[in-house]
């Protein structure tokens, strides 16, 4: 369990959700996960729908995800074998449903070129799956989390006291760049030499709170409230379903999508045209998109 300087109840909730984030952060695990969220599929019926992800990279997650208790390798007969979510990975779909509101609301879209005008424009859609792990991207590094709950818990804070609750045992000078990355990411803001949660930060509560009650295999319904991050999400932000392998908002098709159609998932693989919104483009960048920065901020959005 990662050591904070926390409350010991809270260090607990922590490591937890700080583990948790450790199964889904990884590169194309949240599209592989929303993927197999309507049914056991074959081998040759996923590589379909994730067509970007060659063997090399498809088989190793498959792989992780099994190993991680999300993902259950089943063989039905001789060289007949399926993939499908476990209980516990079924119980995290509500799960990635409340991490998809956040990005949809608090994160930049990305920008393409308007083949018409030829001009950067925001995409008018992200995929669900694209939204969730960039903003896990922003919350999945090994300290941000502990920081972020430092900062929910204490309010405004040092750099020397958010080290001591949330990196005991660094040196002082590490917490500056992981604080910095938060602070970049539109997370936390720097008055004067404190630190504290921009409103983007503080809306990160029903995420944290998702989180935690999957961690202690609690489902998300009976996650009324949390003594650190407050009152529960809205019913409307915890329900699941096949949806989350579409566009936002479209309803899922009334019968399963045959295995020689288009890909489900609601994002294009690499292509060539410069118009094309690239499926890999966004995760390649080092630092994730940002948040979107409100007035108080004072950030431009991007």
């Amino acid at each position: 369990m990662a050591t904070t300087g926390l409350p010991r109840s809270t260090q607990v909730d922590v490591a937890r959700v700080t583990e948790s984030l450790e199964m889904i952060t990884p590169l194309w695990s949240v599209w592989i996960l929303m993927t197999l969220s309507t049914q056991p599929l074959r081998y040759a019926e996923i590589k379909p729908r994730l067509p970007w992800l060659n063997d090399g990279t498809l088989n190793p997650k498959l792989r992780r995800l099994a190993d991680a208790g999300l993902v259950e390798r089943t063989e039905v007969t001789q060289g007949h074998v399926t993939y499908g979510l476990t209980g516990r990975g079924a119980d995290l779909l509500p799960v990635l449903t409340v991490i998809a509101a956040w990005g949809e609301t608090h994160l930049e879209k990305p920008l393409v070129k308007n083949k018409d005008t030829g001009r950067l424009e925001p995409l008018a859609t992200v995929a669900p799956a694209q939204n969730i792990e960039d903003t896990l991207a922003l919350i999945g590094s090994r300290h941000a989390t502990p920081i972020l709950w430092a900062l929910k818990d204490r309010g405004a804070s040092s750099a020397k006291a958010l080290s001591a609750a949330a990196m005991p045992g660094y040196r002082l000078s590490n917490i500056y760049p992981q604080v910095d990355r938060l602070v970049a990411d539109g997370l936390v803001r720097k008055d004067g030499r404190a630190y504290e949660l921009t409103a983007n930060g503080r809306a990160l509560a029903p995420v944290y709170r998702a989180l935690s009650a999957w961690a202690k295999g609690r489902p998300l319904a009976e996650a009324d409230t949390h003594p650190l991050w407050g009152q529960a999400p809205a019913a409307q932000q915890t329900k699941s379903g096949p949806w989350l392998t579409t566009q936002p908002r479209i309803p899922a098709p009334a019968t399963p999508v045959p295995t020689a159609a288009s890909p489900a998932l609601s994002t294009q693989p690499p292509a060539t045209s410069a118009a094309a919104w690239k499926g890999g483009d966004l995760f390649s960048h080092q630092i994730p998109v940002r948040p979107i920065a409100l007035p108080q901020a004072g950030g431009p959005r991007r």
